[in-house]
C-alpha cells in the first residue's frame, strides 16, 4: 500500500490533486462518513433545533415561543417540552446527516474518476471544486425530504394547533396525503445553492489549510520522507475542520434561512407561509432587513464549529483503522 494510494482516498479532510483508482476502497469511505455524521448529530443536536425555531421566527408568527438568546432558548425548550423537545427530529437528522456524508465522499470519489479521464490521472482546482458541487447537487436531491421533516419535526411546540406529527413516518404519510409528493421538494433550490456552495468552500478551505499545515510541519519535522498524513493529529484535524467550516457558514448561511422558512409546515388552511425563494428574499429584506438572514447564526456557530471538528476527527480515526484491518486482512 503506497501513501500515493492513501492520499487519493476520497475524503473531506485532503484532497490530492491526481484522481482515485477504480480499485480502491470506496466501501471504508461511505463507512467512516456515516460514522462521523451518526456521532456529531448525536452530539449537537439541541442546538441544531434551536438554531431551526431562531431562523423562522420572523416576528410576525404566533406558533413559535420567544427566546431571548441561545441560552434561553435551550433552557425553556428543555422546561416546557423536556429532552422530547430539544431532541425533536433527532432520527431524520441522524439519517440525513449519515446518508449525506456518506453519499457525498461516494459521489465526489465517482466525479473525480470521470473528471481525470484523459488527463494523466491529474485533477486541477477547478475540477477539484467541479467535483465537489456536483457532489452535493446529488446529495441535496437525494435528502431534501429528509430535512424537510427534520425542519418540520423541530418547529412543533405546544402552540401548533394543528395536529403534531408523531415520528418521521407520520410526517411523510401525512405531508404526502395532505400536500402532495412535490411538497418533500419544498426548499430545494436554497438546498441546492447551499449543498454546492458549502460543500465547495468548506472542501476549498480544508484542503489549502492541510497544506499549509502539512508543509509547517513537514519542514520542522527530524523525519525524511515520513507519510503526511502522520504529521496531523487529532488536534489539528479539529482546528482545520472547524476553521474550514466556518468560511463556509459565514458565505452560505442565508441559503439555510431561506430554506427553513420554506420547510415550515403550511397553516390549517394548507396555504404555505412563503411561497418560493424569491417570496422569502422578498419578504425576509422588507421586514427584517439583512439581519433577517442571519437569525440564528449563534446556535449555529456554536454546533458546528464543535461539529465539524468532531466529523472531520471521527471520520479521519475510523478511515485509518478500517484501512489498518483492511491491509492485515
Amino acid at each position: 500500500m503506497t501513501h500515493k494510494t492513501i492520499t487519493l482516498n476520497l475524503k473531506f479532510p485532503h484532497v490530492s490533486t491526481e484522481a482515485p483508482k477504480r480499485d480502491q476502497w470506496q466501501w471504508e469511505n461511505v463507512a467512516a462518513g456515516a460514522a462521523a455524521g451518526f456521532t456529531t448529530v448525536a452530539v449537537i443536536h439541541p442546538l441544531d433545533v434551536v438554531r431551526t425555531r431562531f431562523q423562522v421566527n420572523d416576528g410576525r408568527v404566533s406558533h413559535l415561543p420567544i427566546y431571548k438568546n441561545t441560552a434561553h432558548a435551550i433552557f425553556t425548550i428543555a422546561r416546557s417540552e423536556g429532552l422530547r423537545g430539544l431532541y425533536a427530529g433527532f432520527l431524520p437528522g441522524v439519517l440525513g446527516s449519515t446518508i449525506s456524508l456518506g453519499l457525498y465522499f461516494f459521489f465526489y470519489d465517482k466525479a473525480k474518476q470521470r473528471y481525470a479521464r484523459n488527463r494523466d490521472g491529474k485533477l486541477s482546482p477547478g475540477l477539484h471544486l467541479a467535483s465537489a458541487a456536483e457532489a452535493g447537487a446529488l446529495v441535496s436531491l437525494c435528502t431534501n425530504p429528509v430535512w424537510l421533516v427534520k425542519t418540520r419535526l423541530q418547529l412543533q411546540t405546544p402552540l401548533h394547533q394543528r395536529r403534531p406529527y408523531s415520528g418521521i413516518y407520520d410526517a411523510f404519510r401525512t405531508i404526502m396525503r395532505e400536500e402532495g409528493f412535490s411538497a418533500l421538494y419544498r426548499g430545494i433550490v436554497p438546498g441546492l445553492f447551499l449543498q454546492v456552495s458549502h460543500g465547495a468552500i468548506k472542501l476549498t478551505a480544508y484542503e489549502e489549510l492541510r497544506k499549509v499545515t502539512v508543509d509547517f510541519k513537514s519542514k520542522r519535522s527530524t523525519l525524511h520522507n515520513q507519510n503526511p498524513d502522520n504529521l496531523l493529529n487529532s488536534v489539528d484535524y479539529a482546528v482545520l475542520g472547524a476553521t474550514s467550516k466556518l468560511a463556509a457558514i459565514l458565505l452560505t448561511y442565508p441559503f439555510q434561512v431561506i430554506r427553513s422558512r420554506l420547510q415550515q409546515r403550511p397553516s390549517g388552511d394548507g396555504v404555505p407561509r412563503y411561497m418560493d425563494t424569491w417570496h422569502v428574499v422578498k419578504e425576509t429584506a422588507r421586514y427584517e432587513g439583512v439581519r433577517g438572514f442571519y437569525k440564528g447564526i449563534t446556535p449555529n456557530l456554536l454546533k458546528n464549529a464543535p461539529a465539524s471538528s468532531i466529523t472531520f476527527i471521527v471520520y479521519e480515526n475510523v478511515l485509518k483503522l478500517l484501512k489498518s484491518a483492511r491491509r492485515n486482512d
